[in-house]
Order: C-alpha cells, then sequence, then structure tokens
C-alpha cells in the first residue's frame, strides 16, 4: 500500500468564505460495518501520551475519536459522544491551554467490545517526530555525546489550533452539509491545508465541528493571516438551440459539475492523492486497518501531507484526516532521511547530496538539529 484510494468518493461543489474554500466528500453508500466517534474530555488542555518505558508524546488534545466495528452503533451515531454547549462543538472555544496534563496511557487504545480509541492526528505527527528519532547508529566524531546517548530527544514541532486560522471557523459555520457528505478538503488560499474523511454521513454531521479543534501547520497559518480572498465555484452554461428542455439544462448542468471534479481531483488535490507514501500499520479492527503515513520527503516545491487512515480490506479509505508540512519541517525529514540512508557518516551524506561537509553540517544547524553535533571548540 503506497497510495490513498478514495474510491468511493465524489467531490461536491466547493463553498467559499473569504481565503477558505471547503470542498464536500461525498458517498453513495456508507461504509457497512464501521462507525466513528467522539469521545469528549473535560475541559481543554494539553496531554501527555506514555510512547514507552522513556518516552512520552505531549500536544494540545481536546478529544479523541473511537472507531466501533461492532455493529451495534449502526443505528446511532452518538455512542460514546458528549456534547455541551451552544455551538454544538464539544464545549466553549478555548482560550488557552490548561495543566494539569490529561495523561493518556497510548495514541490507541482498544475499549469494551469491538472499539478502539485513537487520538486524531496525532498518530500521524508522533510519526513525524519520532523520523529516525534514535539519531546516529555509529559513533562517528562529528556527533555529540548526548546525540549518541539520546538521539533527537527531545523533538518538537510547532502547530496552530484551527482557532487560530484566520476564516475557518466562520466557514464551516455556514457551510452547507450536503446530503451523503462524508467528509471535506479544506483549503487555505487554494492550498490544500487537511483532508477529513468519515465512513458514515452522521458521523460527519456530528464531527464536522471539531476541525477548528484540529492542529495546522504554519504554512496554512500564514496563508490564512496574509493571503488574499479566493473566487468562488461559478457554474456557466451556455445559452443555445440545444437547451430546450429541463432535460437539456439538467444534463448541462452534469457536465458542469463533472469538469468541476475533474479539475479539482487533478489540480487542487493532486499533491495529496497522486502522492507515494511510506504506510506504518498501527491496529487491526476486523476487516478495517488503522494506519499513519509519512510522505517521501521530496524536494520538488509541492505541498507534501502526514496523516492516518482507516481502510478497509479492499483498501478503500473510510477514515482519513492529514496535516500539511511546512516547507522547513520537509526539509528536516528528508535531511533526517539522507543522513540515515548513510549511515549518519557527514562525508558520504555530503556526497550523496552533491555538497561539501560543512555546507551539510550548516543545513543541520538550520534545521535545528545543532545539538547533535560534536562542539569542535571545546
Amino acid at each position: 500500500m503506497t497510495g490513498i484510494e478514495t474510491a468511493g468518493l465524489t467531490t461536491g461543489p466547493a463553498q467559499v468564505w473569504g481565503g477558505i474554500r471547503l470542498v464536500p466528500l461525498l458517498r453513495e453508500a456508507p461504509v457497512e460495518g464501521l462507525r466513528l466517534h467522539r469521545e469528549v474530555y473535560e475541559g481543554y488542555g494539553a496531554g501527555t501520551v506514555t510512547l514507552g518505558p522513556r518516552g512520552t508524546y505531549t500536544s494540545y488534545i481536546p478529544h479523541g475519536f473511537v472507531a466501533d466495528w461492532s455493529g451495534e452503533g449502526a443505528g446511532s451515531a452518538a455512542y460514546g459522544t458528549q456534547l455541551s454547549g451552544a455551538d454544538g462543538d464539544g464545549g466553549a472555544r478555548p482560550e488557552a491551554v490548561r495543566l494539569p496534563r490529561l495523561r493518556h496511557h497510548r495514541l490507541a487504545k482498544r475499549k469494551p467490545g469491538d472499539r478502539l480509541r485513537f487520538l486524531p492526528l496525532h498518530l500521524a505527527l508522533e510519526g513525524y517526530l519520532a523520523l529516525h528519532f534514535g539519531g546516529p547508529s555509529t559513533a562517528w566524531e562529528e556527533w555529540s555525546r548526548s546525540a549518541l546517548r539520546n538521539g533527537l530527544s527531545p523533538r518538537a514541532e510547532d502547530t496552530y489550533l484551527g482557532w487560530s486560522v484566520r476564516g475557518l471557523g466562520e466557514a464551516l459555520r455556514v457551510f452547507e452539509i450536503h446530503p451523503g457528505q462524508c467528509g471535506v478538503m479544506v483549503y487555505v488560499s487554494d492550498a490544500l491545508a487537511a483532508a477529513f474523511v468519515v465512513p458514515h454521513p452522521e458521523d460527519y454531521r456530528l464531527l464536522h465541528a471539531t476541525l477548528v479543534q484540529d492542529l495546522y501547520g504554519e504554512l496554512v497559518h500564514q496563508y490564512a493571516m496574509y493571503g488574499a480572498p479566493v473566487a468562488d465555484f461559478a457554474a456557466r452554461i451556455a445559452d443555445g438551440p440545444h437547451l430546450r428542455t429541463l432535460g437539456d439544462l439538467r444534463a448541462a448542468a452534469r457536465v458542469q459539475e463533472r469538469a468541476w471534479r475533474t479539475g479539482h481531483d487533478t489540480l487542487f488535490a493532486g499533491e495529496l492523492l497522486d502522492g507515494s507514501y511510506a504506510f506504518d500499520r498501527v491496529y487491526r479492527m476486523g476487516s478495517f486497518t488503522l494506519r499513519r503515513f509519512l510522505p517521501p520527503f521530496a524536494r520538488d516545491g509541492t505541498g507534501q501531507h502526514i496523516g492516518e487512515t482507516i481502510t478497509d480490506h479492499k483498501g478503500r479509505v473510510a477514515y482519513l484526516k492529514t496535516f500539511r508540512l511546512s516547507e522547513a519541517q520537509i526539509r528536516r525529514g528528508y535531511l533526517l532521511r539522507r543522513l540515515a540512508a548513510e549511515d549518519w557518516h557527514l562525508g558520504n551524506t555530503a556526497r550523496a547530496l552533491g555538497t561539501g561537509p560543512e555546507e551539510l553540517v550548516r543545513r543541520i544547524r538550520a534545521a535545528g538539529f545543532a545539538s547533535l553535533l560534536r562542539d569542535r571548540g571545546r
């Protein structure tokens, strides 16, 4: 499995609010045998997840998702979900992160029955932060003692809460949810910021507002802050002798719908749907599998995404959530991959990159990994 299979999902007409473009994803029929619900935690705050005897993951964690493949949730989308507050998003808008932290033993944890609680997006983010986390595998003289002993610990990345992405909250509030809608693609200044897919339309109606509590990258925040409003979607049907009946008009409208769908899937969403990814299986749930994925960290100027999926036995997506990486995050992933491929030997890595060791050291420092290098002045 190297790609994201979106069979069964079709693109609906986009809606625009300022610089935010929301593109609905529709299913003719829900995914059978899987429902997705929300697990709300008291208050809002930072969460700490135990990764092992010596490792933890800490981030803002407002809620968890519960995947239910028991079949008992077929008649009700609200199992495991607590809603409060007039806005229906599980509570009032958080103004600050509260401490002490909530503690979670795992990023994905089995619940009674055929249910799994997992922390949306954090599975993907932890996978990115853990990329070659162990640091140098060989004690080359260029690496510091702390790098050989602790690797990349601690590793941190900056993200922005959806409330701080200008226009996103308002766009979600006024967005029309379509019949059969099971997902959405969020664009900021027409750059793909996130994709979100669930198995059932009722699940989406309950989880639609949670997008403002998700985490977004630095690039998305900047585009929302400084980008100009984007053009709205408009279909134009030329008048003529071929339009004589309502059936003719309906057929012409369908042509416009197909043209929009083709343009979106190839131009707007191509960077996500056409990409090749490295998938890591997290948990098997009957005929469904929860995975997280990383991009190839190619330096070709295209947007790249990390994320997580739940797929059926045919590889079709039942659940999808993505996070767009910034250029700096792509560079860090690319650099770590190249270092690991050359067994962390600076000379060999520099030759593979077509540069010199001094320039490679400069890149390592610029990427924020200066603590890995040995201090020559001591």
